[in-house]
């Protein structure tokens, strides 16, 4: 991943992300997000789980966001809640990556019987609404937040196989690749150092368009009560509890905004990170 981020800073496109205000944008408020997860015990007004005020208290100086059914301060429970919504979200990114990524590689390098079954076996995760599936996971291993993250990772990994199955058939035709058999090298050097360097480029720019759609995803799960548990303060079943107190409005918009300025986010920063690193868009850019 390092080695990723110092060829893209050294390269061209680089500077094109910074010319797409929509990339600055993003930058800031994950920036904006970040600061305020690290630090929230410092940021924070309140004890996020402190049930020292009034209920359903509307915004105001004193409570910016107001609180919930349960006397909390909102905008505390929102900065806490930062702390598992993002990191949480880049954990299972980086597994669905990693595990889709191997699945893929074997499949492509292996070919024939291996590559059908492994397919097949993507395309049964294909066949159902990922939403759907992540719920009968969620469900069967028990409503916690570490078995949500395990059952979006096992709805997402099948489209990073898909990109490096491909990604691989692509370059087994390339004459390093034959050298490299020929001069004895196995097939997992082969992998991993002649063909992982044309593959990290596209997972990358994959897996950061996939934050937001996993953070929609984990919060979902969250606000059926699949994942975070009370009293935990996470963006999605904040949302849930919005839900069940529709009257009270602040209760469930807050939580919400912040799960659109995040998901946002990511998709822009993807978004930028694609078009910068796809020569014909970068040059476009530059032109």
């Amino acid at each position: 991943m390092s080695a990723i981020l110092k060829k893209f800073k050294r390269s061209k496109s680089a500077n094109s992300i910074w010319r797409q205000p929509l990339a600055v944008v993003g930058i800031v408020i994950i920036l904006t997000w970040t600061i305020l997860a690290v630090f929230a015990p410092w940021i924070a007004p309140y004890d996020p789980n402190a049930q020292d005020a009034d209920k359903f208290l509307t915004p105001s100086a004193q409570h910016w966001m107001g609180t919930d059914e349960l006397n909390r301060d909102i905008w505390s429970r929102i900065i806490y809640g930062a702390r598992i919504s993002l990191p949480y979200s880049l954990l299972l990114v980086f597994l669905s990556a990693t595990l889709g990524s191997i699945i893929g590689a074997i499949s492509g390098y292996a070919g024939g019987k291996v590559d059908s079954f492994l397919m097949r076996v993507t395309d049964v995760f294909f066949a159902f609404p990922g939403i759907v599936l992540a719920m009968a996971v969620a469900a069967a291993l028990g409503p916690q937040i570490r078995n949500a993250v395990i059952a979006v990772t096992i709805v997402a990994w099948p489209v990073y196989a898909r990109l490096v199955r491909g990604l691989i058939l692509n370059a087994k035709q390339n004459d390093y690749v034959t050298a490299s058999a020929l001069l004895g090298s196995s097939a997992l050097r082969t992998m991993v150092v002649d063909l992982r360097p044309n593959l990290s480029g596209p997972v990358f720019v994959l897996a950061s368009l996939e934050v937001g759609n996993a953070l929609l995803l984990l919060s979902g799960l969250s606000f059926l009560g699949l994942g975070a548990q009370p009293p935990a303060a996470e963006w999605g079943s904040m949302v849930s509890m919005g839900a069940v107190n529709f009257d009270r409005w602040w209760v469930g918009l807050f939580p919400g905004l912040a799960i659109l300025t995040a998901v946002l986010a990511f998709n822009f920063i993807g978004d930028s990170l694609r078009d910068a690193l796809d020569p014909r868009t970068a040059k476009a850019l530059r032109d």
